[in-house]
């Protein structure tokens, strides 16, 4: 259930230029969990940690980009979250 309520945070996050701001302007992957439960997003950390590691599979060329897509829209391209999880 929770990764479907990421795929959700992502496509909202998308299509909402405040939601974007809001979480590419966390700092850690901690904040941007803790500011998607406040926003009413049930994601956990393991689904970050998902979205990261098939975002770097993805620059490997071990997926298709729309999943890539997916992790680089909440994050905004940082990935150094996986140390901080």
């Amino acid at each position: 259930m929770s990764w479907q309520e990421f795929e959700r945070l992502v496509d909202d996050a998308e299509s909402d230029r405040e939601l974007r701001w809001v979480l590419r302007h966390c700092r850690s992957a901690e904040d941007l969990i803790l500011a998607a439960r406040k926003l009413g997003y049930r994601v956990t950390r393991l689904d970050l940690q998902r979205a990261i590691e098939e975002e770097r599979q993805e620059l490997r060329g071990d997926r298709p980009a729309a999943a890539a897509a997916e992790a680089t829209a909440l994050t905004g391209g940082w990935d150094d979250a996986q140390e901080r999880l």
